[in-house]
């Protein structure tokens, strides 16, 4: 092994050292609890409110509209299933799209098939991409919520969710549904994206400390003023009653430093980040044939390769590049364990074998040129090496 490479930022990205700093002295000193009466506990509530509040002038929303949670997950499910069901009475059909991750998916398939919702699951083009018109054209007069990511975990397209927005708007002012509410999971946006929800015409947005060199295990919904949720969990009054039990103090304190570090500098290290995922995507493609790049080829999150390599498994080249030091993944890190393809890959509509051979390339702060040259002479022997060795053999119309 010449050199380690961590090409897995889309599942989990390193903690800032900056962030460290401000979580340490709640590891370490300030141990109270944040609902207890004396001035300690007070003094720890004080700083979860000064957090709240500088994650909600980054969002340009209320504080009071911020709600901590465990991760991208847990305000997945909250906004999905806390939503549904606290407004069912108003109807109960949902959109959303077959390429969501699968903290939306499989909480609105709970609801499908266990709690009598309907869903319209809206497909992609060949490039990952929904269309406001393919929304606004599933909308029902007893639909309550829409869920659309804003970029996809996996490819890295980027969706239109500003304009999304504006026609759920629209439509919700032209059809006085007020109950009719727009969510969003901006998690892979975070770094990259403006997260302005008024911009972004967004009723909820769930972000993931994790995925912006914050702490694992922290998380945040937005949720406008004036939408009822329904608790997952009970318990505790923390949260206004919406997500009871006590509070990660180092967790909160750690994602609004986060937050603002990444905001900060997202333009500058978007574009650092263009460059160096470009020449991934040139080198692979002018090295190895039979690859496709998968997502929309511009309009992606500036750290996303992701192709699929013709008549191999993506899995056996993960083995092969780990033992190489390049580290990546197959997709969704939250189906690692899982041997089935990836679902947003086929809602492509491509073929199991083309979903089996893709692989997700996610770069971050710390890649560098060096790197990217490590990888690009790295692979070809490595897909050769796996290619002699495969009974696979793909159309000639899919490697483009």
């Amino acid at each position: 092994m010449n050199r380690q490479v961590y090409l897995d930022h889309a599942a989990t990205t390193p903690l800032d050292p900056r962030v460290r700093e401000a979580m340490l002295p709640y590891l370490c000193l300030k141990q109270g609890n944040p609902s207890s009466f004396h001035s300690f506990g007070k003094e720890i509530k004080d700083d979860i409110e000064e957090a709240r509040r500088s994650i909600a002038d980054i969002l340009g929303v209320r504080s009071d509209e911020i709600i901590f949670t465990s991760g991208g997950t847990e305000s997945d499910n909250l906004a999905v299933l806390g939503y549904a069901r606290k407004n069912q009475k108003h109807g109960k059909h949902i959109v959303t799209t077959k390429i969501e991750h699968h903290a939306v998916l499989e909480s609105i398939l709970h609801l499908e098939r266990k709690e009598g919702f309907e869903v319209t699951y809206l497909e992609p083009d060949r490039d990952g991409l929904i269309t406001p018109e393919q929304v606004e054209a599933a909308l029902r007069e007893d639909t309550i919520l829409v869920s659309v990511m804003y970029a996809n975990n996996e490819i890295g397209t980027i969706l239109p969710i500003s304009e999304i927005g504006n026609r759920i708007q629209k439509w919700r002012e032209a059809h006085s549904r007020p109950e009719l509410v727009f969510h969003t999971d901006a998690c892979q946006a975070t770094g990259y994206l403006d997260l302005n929800v008024e911009k972004l015409h967004v009723d909820m947005l769930t972000l993931n400390g994790s995925k912006m060199y914050g702490p694992k295990g922290s998380g945040l919904l937005y949720v406008k003023r004036g939408i009822k949720l329904e608790p997952l969990q009970f318990g505790g009054a923390q949260e206004r009653g919406i997500r009871p039990g006590t509070e990660n103090v180092a967790g909160i304190i750690g994602i609004a430093k986060a937050l603002e570090l990444v905001q900060a500098n997202r333009e500058a290290e978007s574009e650092r980040l263009v460059h160096l995922r470009d020449r991934l995507i040139e080198g692979v493609q002018r090295t190895i044939k039979k690859t496709r790049l998968n997502g929309h080829t511009t309009n992606r999150l500036p750290n996303n390769v992701n192709i699929s390599f013709m008549d191999i498994e993506g899995e056996a080249l993960i083995l092969y590049l780990d033992a190489s030091g390049v580290y990546a993944s197959t997709g969704s890190a939250c189906t690692s364990a899982s041997l089935d393809p990836s679902h947003v890959i086929l809602a492509l509509g491509l073929p199991y074998e083309v979903a089996h051979g893709s692989l997700r390339f996610s770069l971050g702060h710390e890649t560098t040129e060096e790197d990217i040259a490590y990888v690009v002479e790295t692979l070809p022997p490595l897909v050769e090496k796996l290619r002699a060795l495969s009974p696979v053999r793909v159309d000639e119309k899919y490697f483009v």
